[in-house]
């Protein structure tokens, strides 16, 4: 690996921190949404049956708020209970906004690498391209600085796609699970609004 590394030359000690820095915001990423931390099955049937019981709970709104991002929307939409439908509807649309944001945190550093990736190796190949052509004299061509020069072309072009293709993979990935996961939460959140104000069972 090493070797390849030295063969590359030095542009593509930039794409080597890139594919890091990369690999670090996919592993942070597929465990920060996971379906059952967003989203917590049973969640909004347990809020409805301890508010029907108890009415107003602020030790409820209190565990909701810490347990998942659901439970953050449900709790703005319960700490305005007493309110119009409407005052409660933009309660939760504010910490919805909120919750979407820090649900879509780190994909823009995500799609920015998987972006200038491919630029990146095609900087490495411009040095080696330019290596390349310095290595020509009057007396004809260095063949070990050539090789070299070809080298750090190739290997920088193929990094840049190996670390592009994936990163886009996973960032076109986040970004529909994201919305996903918010689609699914409005429709929660509209629900426990029309539940409260008496419009559906």
């Amino acid at each position: 690996m090493f070797a390849i590394v030295q063969a590359a030359g030095w542009p593509i000690w930039f794409l080597l921190l890139a594919s890091i820095i990369a690999v670090a915001l996919i592993i942070e990423r597929l465990v920060a949404l996971r379906r059952s931390r967003i989203v917590p099955a049973g969640l909004l049937q347990r809020v409805l049956g301890e508010f029907k019981q108890n009415g107003d709970n602020a030790k409820l709104i209190g565990e909701l708020e810490v347990q998942s991002p659901l439970g953050r929307v449900l709790a703005a939409g319960l700490r305005n209970v007493k309110a119009s439908r409407e005052v409660m509807k933009e309660a939760i649309e504010e910490t919805g906004r909120a919750v979407t944001h820090d649900l879509e945190r780190y994909l823009t550093t995500l799609g920015t690498i998987a972006s200038i990736s491919p630029l990146m190796g095609l900087f490495g190949t411009v040095v080696g391209m330019i290596e390349i052509f310095g290595s020509q004299a009057p007396t004809g061509a260095n063949p070990l600085q050539l090789a070299h020069g070809i080298s750090v072309a190739l290997y920088n072009t193929g990094f840049g796609l190996i670390i592009a293709i994936p990163s886009m993979i996973f960032w076109r990935h986040f970004r529909a699970q994201v919305d996903s996961l918010v689609i699914e939460m409005e429709q929660q959140a509209v629900r426990l609004v029309e539940v409260v104000h008496g419009e559906r069972k």
